[in-house]
């Protein structure tokens, strides 16, 4: 049982992340971009020179969330231009100010001023409106995205993708005798591509969706639907519940009442699509110990973050390796040279790129894969079950 103080914690920090839940799905359904027609080409490299690469930020209208985003994108983006070899890339930096009509404006003048390619933006909007500026000028875009909706043509998306995590955390599932599966998801945009994404990676997996529940995305949604929810999980012979809710949205809540309505971690897996571990103060729910999540590679993830801090003397948000990952992506390209280093082709390459956080490779569909890692959280302090692979086998797709 749970002592009063464990108690007010919970309650309290459910309290305040159901607050903050529709930034966090607006965060999700932010990244997003139409489909365009594959392009297989890119602009000619001039080797002899520095290659101009647009980075787009959310910074310069005046909201301090973006303006800390922006820095902490760009601060990452300049150490891995430092850590290149042999091959300079000369960083242009453009601000959208979180407006699409800006960052199509911003994505011109990029390509007017010379960009072989871009990287970023970060939401919706804005990537929305860049895609078909840079695909008329054949100029691909490495999005900071991670909506799989949105991804598709010249925009490469960048972000953690839902399938990919749940396509890990099933397979794991199901050679640990756990993959009988109910899906547990927020009827919101972000709880629905997280289910869907789900029913995907099963398809993939030896794993099974027995059963999938969803509840309205407020307090009294999820106390509402408990008994049904409660019902389902029982009668469907489920061994595992995977959750699509996010520590700054219903995980919390959903970590304190679902052991209350007969669905405790001791007689079901607890799974989650998001990370457990962000913030800290999520490992200390008692609902979600023995709990697994997936992340990119602790170790190399810890060894950027030590980096970061002693270059710029604060820790860094986790979106700021995706611009790492970008350049180093782009470098990588460049160094190999061509007369078309940033093509489809190229950028699709079946044996992916070295991330700060660990391998990835871009697909032709323009969504991605990375190297992850499944964490239990056990005495609130994460436990990694499963390393992330550090190469991948097998070609992209």
């Amino acid at each position: 049982m749970r002592n009063q103080s464990q108690t007010s914690q919970s309650r309290g920090l459910s309290r305040r992340s159901l607050l903050l839940s529709a930034a966090a799905s607006m965060a999700v359904a932010a990244c997003d971009v139409p489909a365009i027609g594959p392009l297989s080409t890119g602009p000619a490299a001039d080797p002899s020179q520095p290659v101009p690469v647009a980075l787009m930020l959310p910074g310069g209208g005046g909201n301090e969330e973006r303006e800390t985003l922006a820095r902490n994108l760009e601060n990452a983006a300049r150490l891995a231009v430092a850590d290149l070899q042999g091959v300079e890339i000369d960083l242009r930096i453009y601000q959208t100010g979180g407006s699409a009509e800006r960052a199509a404006a911003m994505a011109a003048r990029a390509i007017n001023d010379g960009a072989q390619i871009i990287v970023g933006p970060l939401f919706a909007d804005s990537a929305r409106a860049v895609g078909p500026v840079a695909a008329q000028a054949g100029v691909n875009v490495l999005s900071f995205s991670n909506n799989p909706d949105v991804a598709g043509g010249n925009v490469f998306l960048l972000g953690p993708m839902f399938e990919p995590t749940a396509t890990r955390l099933l397979t794991y599932a199901a050679s640990q005798d756990k993959g009988r599966v109910m899906i547990l998801s927020e009827q919101n945009e972000a709880g629905e591509i997280g289910a869907r994404s789900m029913q995907r990676a099963a398809d993939r997996t030896g794993a099974s969706i027995v059963a999938s529940e969803s509840y309205e995305f407020s307090q009294r949604g999820i106390v509402d639907s408990l008994p049904r929810i409660s019902s389902a999980a029982q009668s469907s012979g489920a061994q595992s519940i995977f959750l699509t809710a996010s520590s700054a949205g219903a995980l919390p809540l959903l970590a304190e009442l679902l052991p209350e309505n007969g669905i405790s971690p001791s007689s079901f897996q607890f799974m989650g699509l998001t990370r457990w571990d962000i913030p800290p103060a999520t490992l200390q729910l008692s609902g979600l110990q023995g709990g697994w999540f997936a992340l990119p590679d602790p170790t190399l993830t810890s060894q950027f973050e030590s980096r970061y801090r002693a270059a710029y003397g604060s820790t860094p948000n986790a979106v700021a390796a995706l611009a790492y990952d970008g350049i180093a992506a782009v470098g990588a390209l460049a160094s190999r040279g061509g007369n078309a280093p940033f093509s489809a082709a190229s950028i699709t390459q079946g044996s992916g790129f070295a991330g700060v956080t660990g391998v990835f490779r871009l697909r032709a569909d323009g969504s991605n894969e990375r190297g992850l890692a499944i964490a239990e959280i056990r005495d609130q302090r994460v436990n990694v079950l499963s390393p992330a692979p550090r190469s991948f086998a097998g070609g992209g797709s």
